[in-house]
């Protein structure tokens, strides 16, 4: 059970009933996640600005999710995990590509760099070497695109943290992580 209580859209008022609205318009559900994050309009707020602004950024949905699928299993987030595989089956990533994204693997040889990257920053704390950087150029990444890597990752950070820290109970077909917290 979540230890911050779930913000009900029928119940809520104000900023985060006004935030809330919003997710559901968006996404046609609103996952618990967000309705965990409405206890502060603020945080809820903060999480949709940055995810909107890099959805707006250069990397493909199919990329994104796979971040998202690699960080959250690196950081033992069952709820992470559990709705990026769901969401990353609606970009068109196949059972098999969801997969080697939790290894930082993939078919693409520079999606697979990307992966290893972020991987990289996760596991050093942004403490990543001149080689690191030198391995995303060669697969051909920006440095604009790196940049955005680099955010996904402490976006997915944050929401692994957020969702680990509240116990935020997972409201998508749940996958099984394959290591413990």
């Amino acid at each position: 059970m979540s230890r911050l209580p779930a913000i009900q859209t029928e119940t809520a008022s104000g900023k985060a009933k006004q935030l809330l609205d919003a997710v559901q318009a968006k996404l046609k559900i609103t996952p618990n996640m967000t309705r965990v994050m409405a206890n502060s309009p603020a945080v809820l707020e903060g999480y949709l600005a940055f995810n909107g602004a890099l959805a707006g950024g250069n990397l493909p949905a199919k990329l994104r999710e796979e971040i998202a699928l690699e960080v959250g299993e690196q950081n033992a987030c069952q709820y992470c995990v559990s709705a990026h595989t769901a969401i990353g089956k609606l970009t068109g990533l196949t059972d098999t590509e969801i997969e080697q994204a939790r290894e930082a693997r993939s078919s693409s040889p520079k999606h697979t760099a990307a992966l290893v990257f972020a991987r990289q920053v996760v596991a050093n704390k942004g403490q990543i070497t001149d080689g690191d950087f030198e391995a995303v150029r060669q697969a051909g990444f920006s440095d604009g695109e790196i940049a955005e890597i680099v955010a996904h990752v402490a976006l997915n950070v944050f929401t692994n943290y957020f969702n680990t820290a509240a116990q935020v109970d997972v409201d998508f077909p749940k996958v099984a992580l394959r290591r413990a917290a």
